[in-house]
């Protein structure tokens, strides 16, 4: 999940980040690198439940920094806490391969909410010029615009062209 950051930080502390929402699925994997280019910040999920989807991180984080180089701000995320009962892949490897990857780290439930706001906190503090950014002043809202890709286009024998 690629992040732009359009906005400069308040003083208040907030700020501001486009979102765009690849879900990681392979007919858009054509249209990531678009999206990947003008980012500051990729976020890459994987499903705490299911080792597929941690095995492809790699994957998605070399792409992103085949595309922005070292200029990139990547936050590696387990997401699904809620499902612990089914869980496959534990937090120590999880934080394991942050650290191999040279990464930021943390996991979520999208469901219940846990670490949610979290997450974007960590985010926004990593940005440039926002080292100084203390706890205490991001206990405010994050504003926070969601964009779906579009659908790609499809020839009637299924294939994107």
């Amino acid at each position: 999940m690629p992040f732009n950051n359009h906005s400069e930080e308040h003083q208040s502390g907030e700020v501001r980040l486009q979102l765009w929402d690849t879900a990681g699925q392979e007919r858009f994997r054509s249209l990531i690198p678009s999206y990947i280019r003008d980012s500051t910040v990729a976020v890459v999920v994987y499903d705490i439940t299911n080792v597929n989807s941690f095995q492809q991180t790699s994957k998605w984080i070399d792409d992103v920094r085949t595309e922005r180089g070292s200029d990139v701000i990547i936050m590696l995320v387990g997401n699904k806490t809620d499902l612990a009962d089914k869980r496959q892949i534990t937090i120590e490897e999880g934080e394991q391969r942050a650290k191999e990857l040279n990464v930021m780290f943390i996991e979520t439930s999208a469901k219940t909410g846990y670490n949610v706001k979290q997450l974007f906190r960590r985010v926004a503090a990593a940005l440039p010029g926002m080292e100084s950014m203390q706890e205490t002043s991001k206990e405010g809202m994050i504003d926070i615009k969601l964009d779906k890709p579009q659908e790609p286009q499809t020839s009637e024998s299924g294939c994107s062209c």
